[in-house]
């Protein structure tokens, strides 16, 4: 049995060591990268106790690694990252492009005796999966880590996954998948919907897929759902880039919260790999197109995307136009600002069905008169039980709209066919109440780094753009 009694314990056990790394200049970010690589190798190595075949080749287990101290620990602790980096199947996955962030001997020597102090391998999947989903949302809730940009909320995606109802029969994709939250709360919901071991195995080996172009959250994605014991053969979660990818795989339900903002330089143009799509440099605007392309007829989709894929012109309106005519955006959920690491972006969640146009669109209002901030006042579920309550999933056709004429600040609106053709975009607005700024002195602060930050960005950008041209 694992000598830790209990998950807050382990969570503890395991931030104590990043206060130490921290305090030795390893970020919390790199701590986790490095933790993840070594907590692998230790469980592969108790289940070749428990007499179940070893993933890792001869020469770069656990046992080549933990006796070893000084300078050649670190030494065999790269050759092992090297060597199971160019491995293929899980262990590839798990150790994409793998390299050391953690130098110092000794420092590599506390996380290998913290990780050895525990059994992992017998542990509930539950119970170890949801240690490490916490080290990774506290990852992603620091600022100075940047890692926010890869994390959802968890009430905002367990709200998601609630209304959207993805069946255990069903296939569930994530194309741009972060650290894979989305996926793991479909498969919560999924698993306990039968106890039939033909479709719990389908669950996990093959009814989840996730993305991501970046290599450290291909590593985390993999781990959280290896923990979970998911994909434990093969994991579902691809290195790649969803926006060029030509493939004709398509799936049941979509769900996502897609980078937002343009595509980074020497990035494959999009338009080059998918001629089929309307040119744009806009990532969401390419998420979407691309979620629209591999969602099946009949399929579901819920997605996260900012408020300029409602209301741009130009490009984004003509895939706007596309959206309604072939898909049936029947719900958007207004979102408030503060509740993800980029500060200030307006985002609504739009659902809707491949297969019939859009006629009548549900709008659910939780922004206006409403603030929330990741330190101190974060959301929660019961936060938006209100919409999860009026959106009568499995039964929208008994859907009631909370605004009237005696309601006007109801916060749930349909607005009828007529209406939305007559609109120029799909930014559905009606409450008139005050909006309060309850941020303290310190976020407000905050909040103009952040921003100053994201000016200095674009003007370096447009600057080397520009290639130093006399304007």
């Amino acid at each position: 049995m694992a000598n830790i009694k209990s998950e807050s314990a382990l969570v503890k056990k395991v931030n104590d060591i990043a206060n130490v790394m921290a305090a030795a200049g390893v970020g919390y970010t790199d701590y986790i990268t490095q933790l993840t690589y070594i907590l692998f190798l230790k469980m592969d190595k108790e289940k070749e106790e428990y007499g179940l075949e070893s993933k890792v080749p001869e020469g770069y287990k656990w046992d080549d690694l933990v006796e070893l101290s000084g300078t050649d620990l670190v030494e065999k602790y790269e050759e092992i990252l090297k060597e199971l980096s160019n491995s293929e199947g899980l262990i590839g996955t798990i150790f994409t492009r793998a390299t050391n962030k953690i130098d110092r001997p000794v420092m590599l020597a506390k996380v290998i005796e913290m990780v050895a102090s525990e059994d992992w391998y017998i542990m509930e999947g539950d119970f170890k999966g949801a240690m490490y989903e916490s080290i990774l949302e506290k990852n992603g809730q620091d600022r100075k880590s940047g890692a926010g940009q890869y994390f959802t909320p968890r009430a905002l995606i367990q709200a998601i996954v609630e209304v959207v109802d993805p069946k255990i029969t069903e296939t569930v994709a994530d194309p741009a998948c972060g650290t894979g939250g989305f996926l793991l709360a479909a498969f919560d919901h999924m698993k306990a919907q039968s106890k039939d071991m033909e479709k719990q195995q389908f669950l996990k080996n093959n009814a989840l897929f996730g993305a991501d172009n970046t290599a450290l959250v291909v590593t985390l994605a993999s781990m959280n759902l290896y923990l979970h014991d998911i994909g434990v053969n093969k994991s579902p979660i691809a290195y790649k880039d969803s926006l060029i990818d030509t493939s004709d795989k398509m799936y049941d339900v979509i769900l996502a919260n897609p980078p937002f903002g343009t595509r980074p330089q020497g990035s494959v143009e999009v338009a080059a790999n998918r001629p089929e799509f309307v040119k744009t440099s806009d990532n969401q605007v390419n998420f979407l197109q691309h979620i629209m392309s591999i969602v099946k007829t009949g399929g579901r989709v819920g997605v996260v995307l900012p408020d300029s894929v409602l209301t741009d012109t130009g490009a984004t309106s003509h895939v706007r136009e596309k959206l309604l005519k072939d898909f049936n955006l029947h719900t958007i959920l207004r979102l408030p600002t503060g509740i993800f690491y980029a500060n200030g972006v307006k985002t609504n969640v739009l659902f809707f069905e491949k297969g019939a146009s859009t006629k009548e669109i549900w709008v659910y209002d939780y922004r206006t008169g409403i603030k929330h901030t990741m330190a101190t006042k974060p959301m929660t579920r019961a936060h938006l039980q209100e919409f999860v309550d009026c959106y009568c999933s499995g039964h929208e056709q008994d859907r009631k709209a909370t605004f009237s004429e005696n309601e006007p600040n109801g916060r749930w609106r349909c607005f009828t066919e007529e209406e939305v053709k007559k609109s120029d975009n799909l930014d559905f607005k009606w409450l008139d109440l005050e909006e309060k700024d309850e941020r303290t002195i310190q976020e407000v602060l905050d909040d103009m780094q952040a921003e100053s930050d994201g000016i200095a960005e674009a003007v370096a950008s447009l600057r080397e753009l520009l290639g130093g041209i006399e304007i």
